[in-house]
């Protein structure tokens, strides 16, 4: 986005320049004209059409151009292309915690390919941090209790300071790190040997299981929790009447509060996870939640109970 962002900031910047220079060339050129001496008045205007609707129309258009510009970036900035490769970042006191979807780990530090959409679903362990790359011009606030994303595609390798942009706290300044973009056959190299355990949906599959979920979210909807296979991105009906879309937000407030929206035809019987599990962890039953989105082909009733029902943890996604 540094581009259009950079392209809409010289124009606002010489548009100022211009019309800051206009205003005071015409005071000069009135307050020089117009000085006091004998037999020289100003001539009043009692009235011009033309003028009235040139300086309310020229400005208006400008006005307009510039709001449409900007609204256009604004919505490209806000809006993840949907191959988007996925990472999920954990901001905290005074450290970035991030973990890609295949699986490796990083602590203030992200390799990512060149020329590949990178999204980012963050959110803060403790308290309002920033997640600032000055090269990328993308600045997104990291709020606890709810993820926030951005995303960007790098168009140049190379190594991108990476900051903090809201203060946090006493160490607030140490708070940085580094994107480091990789071509793809170096990026490939690097995640091939980064030690990874499993993806992150895979994680969260064994914690789903782990956690006892499979008892209520069974794949043949006769569980006591809601079918969570094909669920992410889809509305849903709640109980008060209300439609969610089963975004990472709606998955998440379901695990740590799932009696704030429940599902229709089911019950608020589902545990609070509140304290249970970490963001960490939230971020491997979110992806796995995710990863239902496709149900596997042939499966069927007993077969999906598994990947389905894993998310005890969930009764309302």
């Amino acid at each position: 986005m540094a581009g259009t962002v950079d392209a809409l900031f010289i124009f606002l910047t010489l548009l100022s320049v211009v019309m800051t220079v206009a205003i005071f060339a015409t005071v000069l050129f009135f307050a020089t004209k117009y000085r006091r001496r004998a037999g020289v008045e100003a001539e009043q205007i009692e009235g011009s059409t033309i003028l009235e609707l040139a300086w309310s129309i020229i400005p208006m258009g400008i006005f307009i151009v510039i709001f449409v510009w900007g609204a256009v970036i604004f919505f490209e900035e806000r809006t993840p292309p949907m191959a988007s490769t996925e990472v999920y970042v954990v901001a905290k006191q005074w450290m970035w915690k991030l973990e890609h979807a295949e699986g490796p780990r990083e602590i203030n530090a992200l390799h990512v390919p060149v020329g590949r959409d990178i999204k980012l679903i963050m959110t803060s362990q403790d308290v309002i941090h920033d997640f600032f790359v000055p090269a990328f011009r993308m600045k997104q606030d990291v709020v606890p209790g709810r993820y926030t994303t951005e995303w960007f595609r790098a168009t140049k390798t190379g190594t991108y300071h990476l900051f903090c942009a809201e203060y946090c706290g006493t160490s607030h300044s140490g708070m940085i790190g580094d994107i480091v973009v990789m071509e793809p056959a170096a990026y490939d190299a690097w995640l091939a040997g980064g030690g990874a355990t499993g993806t992150l949906a895979q994680n969260g599959s064994a914690l789903f299981q782990q956690l006892g979920c499979p008892t209520c979210h069974r794949a043949d909807g006769q569980g006591r929790g809601p079918n969570l296979v094909g669920i992410f991105g889809k509305p849903v009906q709640l109980e008060d009447g209300r439609t969610v879309i089963a975004d990472e937000n709606y998955i998440r407030e379901s695990i740590l509060a799932p009696a704030a929206k429940v599902v229709s035809g089911y019950k608020p019987i589902m545990p609070v996870f509140q304290g249970l599990v970490s963001e960490e962890q939230l971020s491997t039953l979110v992806a796995y939640v995710k990863s239902l989105s496709q149900a596997p082909s042939g499966a069927a009733g007993s077969s999906l109970t598994t990947a389905a029902s894993s998310s005890s943890a969930m009764q309302n996604p």
